[in-house]
């Protein structure tokens, strides 16, 4: 995973998500799961999220994206959850009136982790010895006195 850079920050985030359709509904067959596809992938091209994997079996949603430090996992699930149900539905309102009566297409939860290049261990590791580390440094480092 590569670093992405914007005018002052430096940064890799990236997250996992997965979530379902109310009722669990397994209603993502061909063609609907084409189009969901497409209309996530828009809003991702929309909204600036880079959606690196999406993969969409007849009843959850996995979705991989790369993000800004200043926009949070829930922030990226509203925007994605709202919008691909409202251009969803607008596009095949026959499954709306069929399955989804109560008038959303998505549960309210949803699952998400971030994904790193290293373990918890390996972090955990690097943050606690940062201190012993600059301290090596510095000793290297010291400037010669002039007299």
């Amino acid at each position: 995973m590569e670093l992405q850079r914007n005018t002052h920050h430096v940064f890799r985030i990236m997250y996992h998500f997965v979530w379902i359709p109310k009722y669990r509904r397994k209603v993502f067959a061909e063609p609907y799961r084409t189009d969901l596809k497409n209309i996530i992938e828009q809003i991702g091209y929309d909204y600036n999220i880079e959606i690196v994997e999406l993969e969409i079996p007849v009843d959850h949603i996995h979705m991989v994206v790369r993000s800004e430090p200043k926009v949070s996992p829930s922030d990226i699930m509203q925007v994605i959850k709202s919008i691909s149900a409202r251009q969803f539905f607008r596009l095949y309102p026959d499954i709306k009136k069929k399955y989804f009566w109560g008038g959303k297409l998505w549960t309210q939860s949803y699952f998400v982790e971030t994904i790193g290049n290293a373990n918890e261990e390996v972090i955990r590791a690097y943050v606690k010895n940062q201190i012993i580390n600059m301290d090596k440094v510095e000793v290297k480092s010291r400037q010669l006195k002039l007299f």
